[in-house]
């Protein structure tokens, strides 16, 4: 089997008007993410086993570069799937319940997770998460390519990617300006999607 991604669900610029350029998301969606899947299938080429996992068994059952691979494969299409055009403002519904009863408020909410996402060290990621165990949401950081799924008591709602590919085009290195952009366009129908 050969391993895919979708199309972007908004194309390449259809985040335009929330602060991502064309270029920027044609840039991250067809040298990186597009990249991850060329690696992993010219791996599966050669090796029987994997082209027989999906994206999640290999995450869960591989180390090393096959992990990596697999991880960032996940972690981008969470990540293109976590944004819309039609993004942005505030959650409605049971989403804005579960974070009012986790954080005590939607603004405490963007703080923390703003505050994960631009002080993050070096690369990686900014999740939303449910902790099945305490069924409380949390805000949670990934290093490079480390994904929630390795948790067996946590489960994505929403992601920002914070390696500085997601962003330089636009922002160079100032990664909170590119994190306003992200708020701008969050997509909160597929976050409560997730719970």
């Amino acid at each position: 089997m050969a391993f895919s991604i979708p199309p972007l669900p908004f194309g390449y610029d259809g985040l335009v008007a929330k602060g991502l350029s064309k270029e920027q998301l044609t840039y991250h969606y067809d040298k990186h993410h597009q990249g991850y899947v060329v690696k992993l299938n010219a791996a599966a080429a050669t090796n029987e086993s994997l082209a027989k996992k999906t994206i999640e068994e290999l995450i869960r059952t591989e180390k090393g570069p096959i992990f990596n691979l697999a991880a960032q494969i996940f972690n981008h299409t969470f990540f293109w799937n976590s944004l819309s055009a039609n993004g942005g403002g505030e959650p409605k519904g049971k989403l804005a319940e579960e974070i009012v009863a986790s954080f005590g408020s939607f603004d405490k909410f963007k703080e923390e997770f703003t505050n994960a996402a631009v002080g993050h060290f070096g690369s990686g990621w900014a999740w939303l998460v449910k902790n099945t165990e305490t069924q409380k949401l949390q805000v949670y950081q990934t290093h490079d390519a480390a994904t929630p799924l390795t948790e067996a008591h946590l489960k994505p709602i929403l992601t920002c990617d914070v390696w500085e590919h997601a962003y330089y085009v636009d922002y160079r290195n100032d990664r909170a300006a590119y994190i306003k952009a992200f708020w701008n366009a969050v997509n909160w129908e597929f976050a409560e999607s997730n719970l």
